[in-house]
């Protein structure tokens, strides 16, 4: 079942991508008592979400956090050194947390998985935002498959 605007963020232990390396991180110390975006691709490095998604976010990260957003998160069912590298590559800084659902753990959990076996990818996340205050979601923004104008960072300033 896919997560829905007044459902909580599901508990679990991830790994973010970090200047240091990989760190472990829960989504309870991301999301208790803070209003969090959190934006998902399909994958890192790939070209929608290397060329608009993340740039998107990069670029209007303190427009986000001028509407009261304490942090913004982007997740993809890739690996924390591979997160951390296309953090850099992307310049994020500290702007954005780059989490690392590794084994698509949360993407499931979220009901978001996305299916792309048959393109060699292996599973992997919709591409969605949403926004979540103290855990719970307020707004819920998934794309059509090949699509890109809900969850860019333009629409989710919109909705706050």
């Amino acid at each position: 079942m896919t997560i829905k605007v007044g459902d909580s963020i599901p508990s679990m232990k991830l790994m973010m991508g970090t200047a240091d390396g990989p760190k472990e991180v829960s989504t309870d110390n991301l999301f208790k008592g803070k209003k969090v975006v959190m934006f998902a691709v399909p994958g890192a490095f790939t070209p929608t979400c290397s060329a608009k998604h993340l740039p998107g976010f990069v670029a209007n990260a303190a427009a986000l956090k001028a509407k009261g957003v304490d942090t913004v998160v982007c997740v993809a069912v890739n690996d924390a050194f591979v997160m951390g590298a296309w953090g850099k590559d992307q310049g994020v800084g500290d702007g954005i947390v780059m989490l690392a659902d590794g084994s698509a753990a949360l993407t499931k959990a979220l009901g978001l998985e996305l299916d792309l076996v048959p393109r060699g990818m292996g599973v992997r996340s919709q591409r969605y935002a949403l926004i979540a205050e103290d855990g719970k979601v307020t707004h819920l923004a998934v794309e059509p498959p090949g699509g890109f104008e809900v969850s860019k960072a333009e629409s989710i300033l919109a909705a706050l």
